[in-house]
């Protein structure tokens, strides 16, 4: 099986571009919603979290506010990394998992993992083939303030927060630009796929007895 990491900034579309592979036949996991399922009321990270940083960022359902932890760990570097080193081992952990479930079902297929920090955090070394999907960041702005409503310095703390683009590129096999319409990044997506497919293939092949 091929294990491909995708990743990019904020509101650069990586679920976009997911779900595009994912209608081309891979499979694919979205650590956000990982962390969506981590931060529910019992979970042991949860829990963790809220110990952390407090009943501040608790909505009044006792769900985690990730607007007002946001607001807290985009603008504090420390706050940031204490909360990743709560949460990343348990995402790591869910990551792995899955891939191994999946290599189980599918063990010619093609499993993706789509974070927005494995090049940060170094995780994107598990992975035979990194995809970095960008945009412009005019665009990236207009999407994150549309879909999500902060302020713009809202905004800036969090596309700041994260590795510039111009970075991240360097540690991808494959790019995808994410500044036109769909039907432009449909047909990038396409192209990366069947590469994808040939190098799942040979890994295939090379196993076979």
């Amino acid at each position: 099986m091929l294990r491909v990491g995708l990743t990019g900034g904020i509101a650069t579309g990586k679920s976009t571009v997911g779900q595009m592979f994912v209608e081309l036949g891979s499979h694919l996991i979205d650590s956000d919603r990982i962390t969506h399922q981590l931060f529910e009321p019992g979970q042991r990270i949860h829990n963790a979290v809220v110990k952390e940083f407090g009943a501040r960022i608790l909505a009044h359902d006792g769900t985690i506010d990730r607007r007002i932890l946001g607001n807290i760990v985009f603008k504090d570097a420390e706050a940031r990394q204490k909360l990743n080193s709560l949460v990343h081992p348990a995402i790591i952990e869910r990551q792995q998992e899955w891939l191994n479930e999946v290599e189980e079902k599918d063990p010619t297929g093609i499993a993706i993992v789509s974070a927005a920090l494995m090049i940060e955090v170094g995780t994107y070394k598990n992975y035979a083939k990194v995809i970095v999907v960008l945009c412009s960041p005019e665009l990236q702005k207009q999407r994150l303030m549309q879909r999500s409503g902060l302020k713009e310095d809202e905004i800036d703390a969090r596309v700041q927060s994260q590795m510039p683009m111009s970075e991240k590129v360097k540690y991808a096999d494959f790019v995808i630009d994410n500044s036109g319409d769909l039907s432009n990044t449909r047909r990038q997506v396409v192209e990366v796929n069947s590469k994808l497919r040939e190098s799942a293939a040979s890994i295939s092949g090379r196993r076979r007895p």
